[in-house]
C-alpha cells in the first residue's frame, strides 16, 4: 500500500479542515490506519487511529472531541476531520498504515508524505 495525504492548509483558530489520505495498492481494507503529526522542533506524535473496518477509533487526549477519523474502504481513503482548530494543532500531518491492531502505535510502518496544517491565532 502506498499513501498520499492531502487537504492541509492555513486556517484561523476555531476553523476546520478535512485531511484525506488515499491509498493505492491492494488490501487497504486489511490495514489499520492512523494520523500522526509533527510540529517544528517536536517529536512526531499520535493523533488518531481507526481499525480495518472503521468500527473502532482512538484519539490523543489533545484532539478528543474536536477531531474525527473515518475511512471509506470502497474508496481506499481515510479522513481526518479537524474542527475547532487551535494554533497548537499546527504541524505536518502524516497518515500511516499497519497490519497490526489499530492501537499498536509503534507498529505503523507504511507512511505517506506529510501535509502541512497551519492554524493562525
Amino acid at each position: 500500500v502506498q499513501l498520499q495525504a492531502s487537504g492541509g492548509g492555513l486556517v484561523q483558530a476555531g476553523g476546520a479542515l478535512r485531511l484525506s489520505c488515499a491509498a493505492s495498492g491492494r488490501f487497504f481494507s486489511r490495514y489499520s490506519m492512523a494520523w500522526f503529526r509533527q510540529a517544528p522542533g517536536e517529536d512526531r506524535e499520535f493523533v488518531a487511529a481507526i481499525n480495518e473496518r472503521g468500527a473502532w477509533a482512538a484519539y490523543a487526549d489533545s484532539v478528543k472531541g474536536r477531531f474525527t477519523i473515518s475511512r471509506d474502504n470502497a474508496k481506499n481513503t481515510v479522513y481526518l476531520q479537524m474542527n475547532s482548530l487551535k494554533p497548537e494543532d499546527t504541524a505536518v500531518y502524516y497518515c500511516a498504515g499497519s497490519t497490526k491492531y489499530y492501537t499498536n502505535y509503534e507498529a505503523y510502518d507504511t507512511w505517506g508524505q506529510g501535509t502541512q496544517v497551519t492554524v493562525s491565532s
